[in-house]
Parts: structure tokens; C-alpha cells; sequence
């Protein structure tokens, strides 16, 4: 068990560490000048060489890197430009909305998906079974703006159901700010739900026609029981697996959720500092994003060893 731990562990902080030499590539990269990039065309030559001194692009380049690192692992993710403060408190002060976005969205995403797939598995070759198949194609076809801007104009616009966008402000009570987002965590579960139904049904279909589950059945077993306890916990890992990826999509699939809902989320930081050119902004959100698709997939892994010992070995 400890010995699979280290491996798992030792793989991340290796992923991680390639994760921050691609983001320090990536802007270094940049076609032109850096700098220049970011303070745009009406920067003067006395401006671009205060913002290069004051990022260290005129140090050289291993000398850079060693110092990028240094701070990344301290914590230390740079200086917005246009916000005035560290790119921490910027992200930090953005990520509740995100946070409780992606949490409720893939809990509506495997309520739907669970028991959908389940049944769908169990009920293979009936017209239920079709039409979960069909839905499922269609949903995962679906964009989740789109589906965004249908709930928008029905439940907000026409219905008054729900807030058609915004967070609340500081004062505004934690129920009220859960209330704006019920409309866009039903738009990414709604979508995400797809691909979770369609692993949890094929995975369901793999077991189902197992030795175990028919000789459950042959001593007598519930049909509940043979399903839940026998095949369900024997398809666990792809269904584990595809919920761990349905969290680390949600949270990069968040961005233009959150623009169209307007919420103060990461994402919506993100896509501002994109059009401002604030790089600092952006290479910190896309270190930020990586290191919580690592950790998703190493609790991932943690489960693989809780729900199948097998897998220690």
C-alpha cells in the first residue's frame, strides 16, 4: 500500500514539475517581446524596459527559469498588471464561485448519470435503454453555453425562476449566491452527465455478464442486491475514473460558463486577462488549473486503491 502511494506520489510532483517548465516555455515563446505584449502598442521603449526589468527577462534564461521555479514552489505566482496584486489573491479571491460551480455541477452530473446508466445496463435492448443511448449522444453534443443561454431565456427571462446572472454582492447572503448558480451548475451537469452515464452503463455491461453476478442470481440473490452490491462495486473503477476527468473538465470548462453567466469566477479572470494581455494572471490560473487536474487524478488513484485491492499490488 505505502509503496503504491510513493509511486502515485512521485508521478505527480514529476507531472507537476513538467506542468511549470511548459507554462515558463509558453510565455517566453510568445511571438515578440513579452513585455511588449502585454503593456500593447502604446507602451513606450521606458515602459517596456521597467516591466522587463521588473519580470527578469533581461536575466538569462536558466537564471529565469531557476528564479520561476523558486517562486512557484514558495507560493509565489507573480504580479497582476492591470489588478495591482499578487496573483494569488486575485485567484483566491475569484475561487469560491468556481469552487462551488464545479461542486454542485458534478453532483447534478452523477445524480443524473448513476442511476440513468444503471438502470439503462440492466434494462440493455429495450426502448429505455435506446432512448438513454440517444439522449446521452445527444447531450454530450451539446454545448454547454448554449444549453446556458436556453435555461437563461427560459427559467430567468421568461419563468423569473432564477437570477440571469452575477454572484451577489459582498453582503449578500451565502443561500442567495448559491441561488445564482443554480442555473449555470444545471447547464455543466446537465452536459457533463453524458459521458458519465454512457461509462457507467458500458461498465455495468461488462460485469453484468460476469461468473459472480450469475451465480449471485442462481443462490437466490435480489435483483437489487445482485446489481448493487455484486456488479455495481466491480464497476467502480471506469466509474471513478470518467467522474475524476468529469471534475478536471469542469473546472477548464468553467471559463465560458462563467462568461456567459457572468460569474466572478476563475474563469472569468482568466478570459479577462486574456484580452488584457495580463500574463502573469494567465500563467498563474493555468499552473493552478494543472496542479487540481494532478490532485484529482491522484485521489483518483488513492480510490482505485480503497475500492479495488488489486490495483495495490
Amino acid at each position: 500500500m505505502l509503496s503504491a502511494l510513493l509511486k502515485r506520489a512521485g508521478g505527480m510532483v514529476v507531472v507537476l514539475a513538467l506542468v511549470v517548465t511548459v507554462v515558463f516555455v509558453i510565455v517566453r515563446v510568445t511571438p515578440g517581446d513579452p513585455a511588449a505584449v502585454m503593456l500593447g502598442s502604446d507602451a513606450t521603449p521606458e515602459d517596456i524596459a521597467a516591466l522587463r526589468e521588473r519580470l527578469g527577462l533581461n536575466a538569462p534564461l536558466l537564471e529565469q527559469y531557476g528564479r520561476f521555479v523558486f517562486d512557484v514552489a514558495r507560493g509565489d505566482l507573480g504580479q497582476s498588471i492591470f489588478l495591482g496584486q499578487p496573483v494569488t489573491t486575485a485567484l483566491a479571491a475569484r475561487a469560491e464561485p468556481t469552487f462551488f460551480l464545479t461542486l454542485f455541477s458534478i453532483l447534478i452530473a452523477v445524480a443524473i448519470a448513476l442511476p440513468v446508466g444503471i438502470l439503462s445496463a440492466v434494462k440493455r435492448g429495450t426502448a429505455f435503454d435506446q432512448i438513454v443511448v440517444g439522449v446521452a449522444m445527444i447531450a454530450a453534443s451539446v454545448p454547454s453555453f448554449w444549453l446556458g443561454l436556453i435555461l437563461i431565456q427560459t427559467f430567468a427571462v421568461s419563468l423569473g425562476w432564477f437570477p440571469a446572472s452575477g454572484y451577489g454582492g459582498p453582503g449578500t447572503p451565502f443561500l442567495e449566491r448559491l441561488h445564482h448558480l443554480v442555473l449555470p451548475a444545471v447547464a455543466l451537469g446537465v452536459v457533463n452527465s453524458a459521458l458519465i452515464t454512457r461509462f457507467t452503463r458500458a461498465a455495468m455491461l461488462d460485469v453484468l455478464g460476469e461468473d459472480y453476478v450469475r451465480t449471485a442470481r442462481a443462490k437466490g440473490a435480489g435483483p437489487g442486491r445482485v446489481v448493487l452490491k455484486h456488479a455495481l462495486k466491480n464497476a467502480l473503477i471506469p466509474i471513478i475514473t470518467v467522474i475524476g476527468l468529469s471534475i478536471a473538465l469542469l473546472v477548464a470548462g468553467a471559463v465560458v460558463t462563467e462568461t456567459v453567466f457572468g460569474l466572478p469566477g476563475v474563469g472569468n479572470l482568466v478570459v479577462q486577462a486574456v484580452l488584457r494581455r495580463d500574463y502573469p494572471v494567465i500563467q498563474g490560473a493555468l499552473l493552478v488549473v494543472a496542479a487540481i487536474y494532478v490532485l484529482i487524478n491522484f485521489a483518483v488513484d488513492m480510490l482505485y486503491l480503497a475500492v479495488d485491492p488489486r490495483v495495490r499490488t
